[in-house]
């Protein structure tokens, strides 16, 4: 065979290569509501792992997981990650659910098997073509960062207690804020009758007149 005709071969084999990754990775359009195919998942996850520089995957968290520390964690996990990721790291949120690639589930063994090193670089630098942003610039104190990686280790065993308090410190929209306005209202409002009502009940029935 020609030395042309090989290169001829070799072109249109790599031209309906491109094609198929293409249509791959545009299955659905360009609608964020589809599911990513497997090879795509397996693509991303190699791609994030090459792109993770070796010394940062072998860096050791220098933080220890004591209470405070976890709890500085879960509260700010809550303020800034919960919106995506959910309170319990499940990744079921109205915009986790609307995303493409969707969140991972944070308590699974895909995120759960990074080293620690790993999960910082994540958070730190966030993930291109995908909803992860970058928090190093937001941090300031990659003290923050290294808490958040203690507190993603311990979402497989958060409690009905504590996901109760991040509720607390999920952002709240104007229409949340809106309603406890109301809420608060209303209390006001009722707070003066009922302290009217106490104080006729108390007063004796047979007092003289003033």
């Amino acid at each position: 065979m020609r030395r042309s005709t090989l290169i001829l071969v070799g072109l249109l084999l790599l031209l309906g290569g491109v094609a198929a990754l293409v249509a791959l990775l545009l299955h659905n359009g360009m609608s964020a509501a589809a599911t990513p195919t497997k090879m795509e998942e397996f693509l991303a996850r190699n791609a994030r792992r090459l792109a993770t520089p070796s010394n940062a995957r072998a860096t050791v968290n220098p933080m220890q997981p004591a209470e405070a520390s976890l709890r500085d964690a879960r509260l700010h996990f809550a303020d800034h990650c919960a919106v995506c990721h959910g309170n319990d790291g499940s990744g079921q949120t109205m915009l986790g659910r609307g995303m493409y690639p969707k969140p991972p589930d944070l308590r699974l063994a895909p995120t759960q098997n990074l080293s620690d090193g790993e999960l910082f670089w994540i958070i730190e630098n966030g993930v291109r073509f995908t909803g992860m942003p970058s928090f190093a610039a937001h941090h300031g104190d990659a003290q923050d960062s290294w808490k958040l990686v203690l507190f993603i280790r311990h979402l497989p065993q958060l409690t009905p207690a504590e996901r109760t308090e991040m509720e607390n410190y999920n952002p709240k929209g104007p229409d949340d804020r809106k309603e406890e306005q109301q809420e608060d209202n209303f209390l006001d409002q009722s707070a003066p009758q009922k302290t009217s009502k106490a104080a006729a009940a108390s007063k004796p029935k047979d007092a003289p007149p003033k």
